[in-house]
């Protein structure tokens, strides 16, 4: 006798589980949710939020940067209810493929042969001959790559593509492994990113999000070092291209690693791949009469739609007096401004001025790559999940074909029936027809041949 849990998991919850319905709804509600994780900035900070999500007026009249952020729509791939959803759905599908497609394949594995005349009648195609050969009939159907089953000299069952009935089944695993890849790289994987300054090294620390058990993926014994980071301009001063030379270093500070990565070309090693982002200006290195090179950090200023970058350079050792130094890109050009804002002059690289009794030197101006930083140890899975999807589609395409006979009486009853590809299937056996019509003609001259099909 069934437990209490057993009779609500076969009578109550398989059945729901099971239901085409709720299949759907969570399919469409984790596309939506998907969607939105595209169209909703992930993984910014709260003030990034408040200025593009106010209150007044809100989004759609209800999307603020506090529903967003309660919701957790700033992340939503590694939301307890997104899993949730993906966990459901995955489920789902594995309830229906062992109630429904696993004993639809094992019905098709199975062959019944056909005893009476009148079996045939419920076939969508079948026809009566007067005369006919089951073993010219089993040679046919051989040709055409049937797999023909005779146990007895009267009868005959015959099938093909049954990799059609596998391939929902394929389909629905390909499905479930997709959802546990995006399950695992949403427990295991992380996202960083980095403003490195040209010439120095670093370690992933600036993690945004990642995973309760990304620890592991995060880099740990060894580092990177930007060797050089440059941007290609277009002849009209636009950027083309920015790019930067990594170096992947071990404990030792040994490179093993060497490669020049740009927009759509990252750096991988060891799960973690790098890819080129941003760009920024960290430094000035300049000269001051005939003083080592000074490196004087450059922050970027709170201007609307420009990139703009500033420096303040003392000309006294007091720092009573100095100047102003603003940079718009790498590309050498540096505008100099006296303490009351009044434009002095312009420098590149280079180039000297001199200043309240200081000559100022302009040595180089330090660029700062952006990278951003990822490791999701799902994706192998979310591949290999996709390219059964892939493959299960195709072989769900292929028509499962049944044929049966029956020789009984002086007469030969052919039939047949197929889930796909109704005309082509109807074609075929039509073709099988005439060739037994024609063998018999040819076997027994005086005797007629009556052919009579119906297509139900």
């Amino acid at each position: 006798m069934w437990s209490v849990p057993q009779k609500f998991w076969r009578r109550e919850l398989l059945p729901v589980l099971t239901d085409l319905r709720l299949a759907i709804v969570l399919f469409l509600t984790i596309a939506v949710f998907s969607v939105s994780g595209t169209v909703i900035e992930q993984g910014q900070s709260a003030t990034f939020y408040q200025a593009n999500y106010p209150e007044d007026p809100a989004l759609f009249g209800f999307l603020t940067w506090k529903v967003l952020l309660a919701a957790g729509l700033d992340h939503v791939y590694r939301t307890w209810w997104f899993l949730a959803l993906l966990i459901l759905f995955g489920t789902s599908l594995t309830a229906c493929t062992f109630t429904r497609q696993f004993p639809a394949l094992k019905a098709a594995r199975k062959w019944k042969y056909y005893d009476q005349p009148r079996q045939f009648q419920k076939l969508a195609l079948s026809a009566e001959l007067d005369n006919g050969s089951l073993s010219f009939l089993t040679d046919l159907l051989q040709k055409k790559r049937y797999l023909v089953f005779q146990e007895e000299a009267d009868k005959l069952y015959a099938r093909k593509g049954i990799v059609g009935r596998i391939g929902p089944i394929v389909v629905h695993v390909g499905i479930v492994i997709i959802l546990l890849g995006s399950i695992w790289g949403a427990m295991t994987g992380f996202l960083a990113q980095e403003m490195v300054p040209s010439g120095e090294s670093f370690k992933v620390t600036n993690i945004v999000e990642s995973g309760p058990w990304a620890a592991p993926q995060i880099p740990k014994d060894w580092s990177l070092r930007v060797n050089r980071f440059w941007i290609d301009y277009t002849p009209t001063g636009e950027i083309d291209q920015f790019y930067s030379d990594l170096s992947v270093l071990d404990k030792q500070e040994k490179e093993v690693k060497h490669e020049t990565i740009f927009v759509n070309q990252p750096l991988r090693y060891r799960g973690v791949t790098f890819y080129q982002t941003d760009w920024g200006i960290a430094a000035i290195r300049v000269q001051m009469n005939k003083s080592p090179v000074l490196q004087l950090p450059m922050a970027r200023l709170n201007t609307k739609g420009q990139r703009i970058w500033g420096t303040w350079i003392p000309t006294k050792t007091d720092l009573s007096e100095g100047v102003s130094l603003l940079a718009r890109d790498l590309q050498g050009m540096l505008l100099l401004y006296d303490a009351k804002g009044q434009l002095i002059d312009t420098l590149r690289p280079g180039m000297s001025k001199e200043i309240n009794g200081v000559t100022l030197k302009i040595v180089e101006v330090v660029g700062s790559t952006g990278l951003q930083i990822k490791a999701d140890p799902g994706i192998p899975i979310v591949y290999t999940g996709f390219t059964l999807l892939m493959l299960g589609v195709v072989m769900s395409y292929v028509s499962h074909s049944q044929v049966w006979a029956l020789q009984k009486d002086g007469h030969l009853y052919v039939g047949g029936r197929t889930n796909r590809a109704q005309v082509a299937f109807e074609g075929e056996v039509l073709q099988i027809l005439d060739q037994l019509t024609s063998q018999a003609k040819a076997e027994v001259p005086t005797t007629s041949t009556e052919v009579i099909a119906s297509l139900n």
